[in-house]
């Protein structure tokens, strides 16, 4: 009877903590729905979005929290959905990504992009560093430029336990920055006298979202976009390794910082599974069983818009977890981290399209 008692009381209490989490999660909801919603009304305007819903939601939920403070009624929904909802998107977004067609598109190019980002990531950083930004921000904006924006951001962010004003400072910015980048870069095309080939490279090395890709390369015409397209796959699969050689660092610097307190009898081996997240791990797995076949392509287009939905609802947690103020202290110098780092991109991405003749 005593256990039967406490298995009811631990169902209770699990269903109590599902329940404290829908007020929150609702709430991010609405900010959702909104979000997605004007991205639309870009789409039959624009034909395509020049800010992301994702943007949007964060935009949005900033605009919420400086109007109102949520109280502990909404918390931890809202924290829910900033975190373990952020992981599962990630975890789904391995179901999109074949290598086949990476590999296809030929050894010199692949290796030129893998080079060039590891650079931008060792540049970005540094250079992030010196005009005095935190370690974790400057994590974030250097996987933002040099990857994929605010996939990367995305991604990366619950992997370094980044805080949502790190996030949010670094995705403002950066989707700033990505419009600006979508309107502009057409403008090199005569320029620099660069062909539709070339054009593409430029685009898939430098702009950050696929989405803006397309919309920075169809005034170029087909082969660009084409071109571009397959450049910033190679690129968005940088992240790959990135995020679980980042999740492997942080979590042998927590074990050295756990044995250098406890003492050397807590030094055990950990196995490679317990250092990496769960999602990472999920996120490798759903790429093999992609790569070799075994997802339908039915399924991608459904598991593809179930991850863009989620990241959209996990920023506009973070959104309305995010004080403005202290976006206001970092603001000039996250600034100015982007922006450099951006212009450094570019050069060098100048660079290497007129390698590729």
């Amino acid at each position: 009877m005593p256990q039967q008692e406490q298995d009811q009381g631990q169902k209770q209490g699990a269903l109590k903590r599902i329940f404290l989490l829908i007020p929150g999660i609702l709430l991010c909801g609405v900010v959702t729905v909104i979000s997605l919603g004007v991205q639309a009304i870009e789409e039959r305007v624009f034909d395509h979005p020049y800010i992301e819903a994702l943007v949007v939601a964060i935009l949005l939920g900033m605009a919420v929290r400086t109007a109102w403070e949520p109280s502990e009624r909404w918390r931890s929904g809202i924290a829910f959905s900033a975190k373990q909802l952020l992981e599962v998107a990630v975890m789904l977004l391995g179901a999109s990504i074949s290598f086949a067609a990476i590999v296809a598109s030929g050894g010199l190019l692949i290796g030129a992009i893998a080079v060039t980002v590891v650079i931008m990531l060792a540049v970005t950083y540094g250079l992030s560093r010196i005009l005095g930004l935190k370690t974790k921000l400057a994590i974030l904006i250097a996987c933002g430029n040099s990857i994929c924006g605010n996939s990367a951001i995305a991604a990366v962010a619950p992997v370094i336990e980044a805080d949502g004003d790190d996030i949010a400072s670094s995705i403002s910015f950066t989707a700033i920055l990505g419009v600006l980048m979508v309107l502009g870069l057409p403008l090199l095309i005569p320029l620099l006298k660069l062909t539709a080939t070339q054009y593409g490279i430029l685009a898939g090395l430098t702009v950050y979202a696929v989405p803006q890709v397309l919309a920075a390369t169809v005034p170029a015409g087909i082969v660009s976009t084409q071109i571009g397209t397959l450049v910033k796959l190679v690129r968005v699969l940088m992240l790959g390794p990135i995020v679980v050689g980042l999740s492997l660092f942080v979590a042998r610097r927590r074990k050295a910082a756990g044995t250098a307190k406890e003492g050397a009898a807590r030094a055990a081996s950990i196995s490679p599974f317990k250092l990496v997240p769960w999602f990472i791990i999920g996120f490798l797995v759903l790429a093999a069983l992609r790569s070799f076949q075994l997802v339908p392509d039915i399924a991608i287009a459904p598991v593809t818009k179930t991850a863009a939905i989620l990241t959209v609802v996990s920023m506009a947690a973070l959104g309305l977890g995010v004080d403005v103020r202290v976006l206001s202290t970092v603001g000039g110098r996250v600034t100015a981290a982007v922006t450099l780092s951006l212009m450094l991109l570019l050069g060098l991405s100048i660079g290497l399209v007129h390698f590729f003749k």
